[in-house]
């Protein structure tokens, strides 16, 4: 059977969630092969088996950790002359944007961004995108070469499929490029104990209606209540009541969780383009002319200041 390289985004051995969605497309294709670099690379085995992986492939070197992004591009090119893959498929993200576009470029190959969908066709894979904010579905085929795609997060469902995952270690020879931009600090990210905002299940966001940075209390504790991500409009970040690293739309990050809650959002078309994919959407708004019930599954026509400590006091009870 054809194999499949995914590349595995982890944190010192941890695979993160969107790594274990990607196998389960990539068991759609052929057989997962995955590459784990960096610290904690071996960590990673257990649960790439248990998701399907009948290899993985393991490098590390300081190289990964001291310099941005082209000594990966090495080590997934070595991983592609060993494997012979018939596609990669790594993590739709800043990074893993351009580190696809940079081994799409050395091997040849034809690329797919931000895909939310890939499956096997008559001619070859076949990848959906979303585009023009969302409001039109479109479907991809590479042409030439080994196809190159990247995914969105929650665009499948992570399934326990347990194989081999043998672990074996990859040489990767690093090119004169590889160390031309070095890390020269990091600052770690405040943790808030929520989900990561484009990876979780349910986001909860709050708009112009929440009216100032002090209500945004009730969003987080609708959020909390449900175990999920908190985030924010544009409006809501341009007025200083939330950080921008929780905004949701075109100038901010694009979500597509299973349940997208949107409190006090009129619904404007670069709020749209961020959260449009999401599988069920719900609106809570005064208005019942506001454009975001265009685009919702259910809508309720309310104050958010009592719709929604009635909503979370509701889900702590059932909870209880």
């Amino acid at each position: 059977m054809t194999e499949v390289l995914v590349y595995v985004d982890h944190v010192d051995g941890a695979v993160r969630k969107p790594t274990l969605e990607l196998l389960a497309l990539a068991r759609r294709l052929g057989d997962p092969v995955a590459l784990a670099l960096g610290s904690g690379a071996q960590d990673t085995a257990v649960a790439l088996a248990e998701h399907g992986a009948v290899r993985v492939l393991v490098a590390d070197a300081p190289e990964f950790a001291d310099y941005l992004v082209v000594p990966k591009v090495d080590a997934l090119r070595a991983a592609y002359e060993r494997v012979s893959p018939a596609a990669v498929l790594m993590l739709s993200s800043g990074e893993g944007n351009e580190i696809a576009a940079r081994l799409a470029l050395r091997i040849g190959s034809g690329i797919v961004t931000g895909a939310i969908d890939v499956r096997p066709g008559d001619d070859g894979l076949v990848a959906t995108q979303s585009a023009f904010a969302a409001a039109f579905t479109l479907t991809s085929r590479v042409t030439k070469g080994a196809p190159v795609i990247t995914v969105k997060p929650n665009s499948a469902a992570a399934e326990a499929a347990p194989a081999a995952g043998a672990v074996e270690p990859l040489a990767v020879t690093f090119g004169e490029s590889a160390t031309g931009t070095r890390v020269t600090a990091r600052t770690a990210r405040e943790s808030t104990g929520r989900p990561e905002l484009t990876e979780a299940a349910i986001v909860v966001s709050g708009g112009r209606g929440v009216g100032d940075a002090g209500n945004f209390h009730i969003v987080e504790a609708l959020a909390d209540s449900l175990g999920a991500a908190v985030g924010a409009s544009r409006a809501a970040v341009d007025a200083g009541w939330y950080p921008h690293s929780h905004q949701v739309g075109q100038t901010g990050k694009s979500v597509s969780p299973q349940l997208y809650i949107a409190n006090g959002i009129s619904g404007a078309i670069q709020h749209r383009a961020g959260m449009r994919t999401s599988k069920t959407i719900v609106a809570v708004n005064k208005d019942p002319d506001a454009p975001i019930f265009d685009l919702a599954d259910f809508g309720v026509v309310g104050d958010l200041f009592q719709v929604i400590p009635q909503l979370t006091e509701e889900i702590n009870a059932r909870k209880g």
